[in-house]
């Protein structure tokens, strides 16, 4: 069943008319949809309000314009990102699926999904939940008919993080958490990052010393969310598969550091566009639906040998300086600032640097 792609600008936190005009020319259909990946213009803290607003907002349309029920609705993974630092446009990149099939000599974007079993507040940053999230995962690639993790080229995640309320009750059956809760965003979405690493075979499964600390560690499709609206992990996962027909192939790279704009074109040739060896946006002709990429701070302080402040900033938060950086390099390499950037990329490709994930239209 072939997979139709839609990159749609929000308009405001709580704008789903993109969506709606989707559905209105007849792109897809409301009950079509099966995901949606999207960046909002909050904080991209724990407490950025944007995410669930967005998300109310696409639940609430699919259910005026289709048939399914509220709880049906409220099982589509839709994995909201916090935070346009920059020159990065709020948007959605909304997927459905339909009922077209292909040759089985072309090999187009496929998508499966689940949700792990409940991840308690003492998994986060610890072996159980990199086990939790490595059999969602691998239920994702069942739900795909993917079989190869060689075809698996993006991993989408939104997991749970800490809160006050959530070590409460860890404590209250005599648990014991991993981490602060200002630090869990950054602890839940490493381990995810292992959890997919290990599910897809690219790493052992590692020691509880090695998580959040042996940072050689690490998944090269790995982008990693997590949010107070959810107990479990959240998966979307994207790779190509012959015969499932439609326009668009997926494929990745890694950006080495925040300044490797190579990274992002060399994902784009994977998902199979021919570019020139120096390429530029114009040489795309509009044919990139999106890019999506992790972003950290090199904890060296360092940037191609140069020393780099933005982790001694305190006015503001690191994460706000690199997102802000690395998107405008995206932005850049593809010509369009509605781009998907996340950070906190802890065990998400290297040290310094991120995956980078290209959806294509490779044409009928």
């Amino acid at each position: 069943m072939a997979i139709e792609v839609a990159k749609v600008e929000l308009k405001t936190v709580q704008d789903a008319s993109g969506l709606e005009a989707c559905i209105g020319s007849g792109q897809f259909s409301a009950d079509q949809v099966i995901a949606v990946i999207g960046k909002t213009e909050g904080n991209g803290g724990v407490n950025d309000f944007t995410r669930i607003l967005a998300d109310q907002a696409f639940r609430r349309t699919l259910m005026k314009l289709g048939k399914r029920s509220e709880p049906q609705v409220a099982l589509i993974p839709m994995v909201w990102s916090g935070g346009c630092d920059g020159v990065i446009t709020p948007h959605a990149t909304i997927f459905a699926r339909n009922d077209k099939t292909g040759p089985a000599s072309k090999s187009r974007l496929a998508i499966g999904t689940a949700m792990s079993v409940e991840l308690l507040p003492e998994d986060i940053g610890r072996p159980a939940m990199v086990e939790k999230v490595a059999d969602g995962v691998k239920a994702a690639m069942r739900d795909a008919g993917i079989d190869n993790p060689a075809d698996v080229h993006y991993v989408q995640t939104k997991t749970p993080l800490l809160t006050i309320e959530s070590v409460r009750d860890a404590q209250s059956r005599g648990r014991d958490v991993a981490c602060e809760v200002h630090n869990s965003m950054g602890v839940s979405n490493g381990s995810t990052g292992l959890g997919i690493a290990v599910a897809l075979g690219e790493i052992d499964m590692p020691k509880a010393e090695e998580i959040c600390h042996n940072l050689d560690l690490y998944s090269s499709v790995a982008s990693c969310s997590s949010g107070v609206e959810l107990t479990q992990a959240q998966i979307v996962l994207l790779g190509n598969k012959p015969g499932a027909g439609g326009r668009y192939r997926i494929g990745h790279s890694v950006m080495k550091d925040a300044l490797d704009i190579d990274g992002i074109y060399e994902s784009i040739r994977n998902a199979g566009l021919a570019l020139p060896e120096r390429p530029r946006a114009e040489d795309l002709n509009g044919r990139v639906v999106n890019c999506f990429m992790k972003c950290e701070a090199d904890r060296r302080g360092t940037l191609r040998g140069r020393r780099q402040i933005m982790m001694d900033d305190s006015d503001v938060p690191w994460h706000r300086h690199i997102k802000a950086a690395v998107g405008g390099v995206a932005a850049m390499a593809i010509g369009d600032a509605a781009v998907f950037v996340s950070v906190d990329a802890m065990h998400q490709g290297p040290q310094g640097g991120g995956p980078v994930i290209a959806i294509v239209d490779a044409g009928a």
